[in-house]
């Protein structure tokens, strides 16, 4: 019988880390679930691990190798090949407590309905507590942007409905570039979708040094089309102004990397793209002094 639950991880080069992911999934409570890896061309013995793991036959694991195309290029190719009713990504250097499998499927057949795009729940911290806030007990339902617009902080765990997400483009793959931000199609799906919230962790997780949260002046420089695209979509669907406004700073910065000199007439935010130019420079050239100088900022 098919699973109810698809967990899926993109792994490069994370040998090091995702046994723990592996033992994790071997924990859980309820085996509702199978394992898809999508290896993002790993250059370290993530295939052989895997290999083993699969004649160990604890668990339900599906293994796919492909060129590097980065996190998103990833989650394009997982979500091709997904198909059980719900979905969700577990980084290759995160586990999830031995519950979480059990929480999610109880979750959704006792309140799931196609009025939902799925589950939104919270995060923790490998040896420490809940990252960021909460859901407010009255929040039974939002979509993930109307959670931080009210005030809400720190990344959460999405469960989504394979059929939902499969609704809306896949992430774009621009040539030599390896990040498009994941938001996009989450940004998309909120139009039209809420999340049901719950109040529990449905994964654990540490940042690596040099995963992308950790460098993202240089994603910001290596990737210039990748975020220019996504600041797009933010001018046209963010509700505030002033992440309009920020998104147009950014993509001035973006499009100055790349030479893009139509980038005004490009934009659908003309008027605030032309009063972003300076302070966009300014972030233009604090991208450029800080990868230079190759240090790691978190933002």
């Amino acid at each position: 019988m098919k699973p109810t639950l698809t967990i899926f991880t993109p792994a490069y080069n994370r040998a090091h880390t995702i046994g723990r992911t592996y033992k994790s999934l071997c924990q859980q409570t309820s085996k509702d679930f199978c394992w898809l890896i999508i290896d993002d061309g790993s250059s370290d013995n993530t295939k052989e691990l895997v290999k083993g793991w699969i004649k160990e036959n604890k668990i339900p694991i599906q293994y796919i190798y492909q060129a590097n195309q980065g996190m998103h290029g990833a989650h394009n190719t997982a979500y091709h090949h997904i198909d059980t009713e719900l979905n969700t990504c577990i980084d290759s250097d995160d586990y999830m407590p031995e519950n979480a499998v059990e929480i999610i499927v109880n979750f959704w057949k006792k309140y799931g309905s196609e009025k939902y795009a799925g589950i939104i729940g919270l995060d923790k911290a490998d040896g420490g507590d809940i990252i960021g806030t909460r859901f407010p007990l009255a929040m039974k339902e939002t979509t993930l942007g109307g959670f931080y617009a009210q005030g809400g902080k720190g990344d959460k765990k999405m469960v989504y409905r394979t059929d939902v997400i499969r609704q809306y483009p896949d992430y774009p793959i621009f040539k030599g570039e390896k990040y498009v931000s994941l938001g996009y199609k989450y940004q998309l799906i909120d139009q039209d979708y809420t999340l049901l919230t719950i109040n529990k962790p449905l994964v654990i997780v540490e940042y690596q040094q040099d995963g992308s949260s950790m460098n993202m002046y240089r994603q910001y420089w290596n990737n210039p089309r990748g975020f220019a695209f996504i600041r797009k979509v933010d001018m046209q669907l963010s509700p505030s102004w002033k992440r309009k406004f920020e998104a147009c700073i950014h993509y001035v910065s973006s499009s100055i990397r790349t030479k893009n000199w139509k980038f005004i007439q490009e934009s659908p935010s003309p008027f605030l793209t032309i009063l972003a130019i300076f302070p966009g420079l300014l972030l233009y050239g604090l991208t450029r002094y800080k990868v230079k100088t190759n240090k790691k900022f978190k933002i």
